[in-house]
């Protein structure tokens, strides 16, 4: 009689367990979710403008035109040192690397607790 009782009390409690590991995993793949698009979203930050580098060589090539007919046209300060070597900002990589970190761990927690309730649905 104590046996049948603890096998039901056992089954009712690992059942309620894993409503709950359900909704946790719902919520999770949700959130990795949201955490893989924002990246997405500040990820031009670390890479040079390619709209700079076009109207970079635009305006050399005008500016070569130009020096043939004996004109000399200076080319705009923002684009003249557009040839030296990009940084991206320190403040973009850090937030990225942050993004992706969260992520990562996101997808690991998620897959360990997956894996566990599934061996728990397992006797």
């Amino acid at each position: 009689m104590y046996l049948e009782r603890a096998d039901e009390e056992d089954k009712n409690m690992a059942d309620s367990w894993k409503g709950d590991t359900d909704g946790v995993l719902v919520f999770t793949s949700l959130f990795s979710a949201a955490a893989a698009a924002l990246p997405a979203m500040s990820i031009p930050d670390i890479r040079p403008n390619s709209q700079d580098t076009i109207a970079f060589y635009v305006v050399n090539m005008y500016q070569l035109l130009s020096h043939n007919n004996g004109i000399n046209i200076p080319i705009p300060p923002r684009l003249s040192n557009l040839s030296s070597s990009f940084t991206p900002p320190t403040s973009a990589v850090w937030a990225n690397g942050l993004w992706f970190l969260s992520l990562v761990t996101i997808l690991i927690s998620e897959l360990q607790l997956g894996a566990s309730v599934s061996q728990g649905d397992h006797p």
